[in-house]
């Protein structure tokens, strides 16, 4: 799409009328201003709107990709569009929870429309008395459980889930040093047996 040229497209605000009237009915002027109308109508009308298009939104769909890009987020164009609005729009959210738990299942209900129970190796503890029990040692692993969506929890309904795009997503909010592996269950972990 490109917004240099679009037929037919009034100007606002006529140059021809903005003349003083002793060009008013000058054909050439008028001619020569409407031509100037034709250049500068989309420039114009960008300009009219322009909180549109920096609102993810109402944002034209090939300019997400720039906006993508002010919030610090890639969304796959092979996405639908919708999709690629809402992580756009809920980029700074998304970031504030960067690298916890938290962060990537709300990644993951927002990309892949699926509720997600992340489980790491690392571990913490403390006591109020000394020589308590450490931790067991980090496995290395990130283990990310996911299950559809179903109808009563008040989103799209995901009949399927694709765990080659949830391993994507999820790699990518991987730490390094740990391996991520998923896994892709019928329902809930409680309900599973898991």
């Amino acid at each position: 799409m490109t917004r240099a040229a679009v037929p037919g497209l009034p100007s606002r605000y006529p140059i021809g009328e903005l003349l003083p009237a002793l060009y008013a009915d000058d054909d050439l002027a008028q001619r020569f201003t409407a031509g100037l109308d034709t250049v500068l109508a989309p420039v114009l009308s960008t300009l009219d709107n322009l909180p549109a298009y920096v609102d993810p939104a109402l944002a034209p769909a090939d300019f997400l990709p720039w906006l993508a890009s002010w919030v610090g987020v890639e969304a796959d164009p092979a996405w639908p569009v919708e999709l690629r609005r809402a992580v756009v729009a809920h980029a700074v959210e998304l970031h504030r929870w960067r690298g916890t738990r938290r962060g990537l299942v709300e990644r993951l209900r927002l990309c892949c429309g699926v509720h997600a129970e992340v489980r790491d190796g690392g571990g913490a503890t403390w006591s109020a008395e000394p020589g308590a029990a450490l931790p067991p040692p980090p496995t290395g692993e990130l283990l990310v459980r996911v299950w559809p969506v179903r109808a009563g929890d008040g989103q799209d309904v995901v009949d399927a889930v694709d765990a080659r795009r949830v391993l994507e997503v999820a790699a990518a909010s991987c730490p390094a040093h740990l391996t991520c592996r998923v896994e892709v269950l019928p329902g809930p972990p409680e309900e599973t047996g898991g």
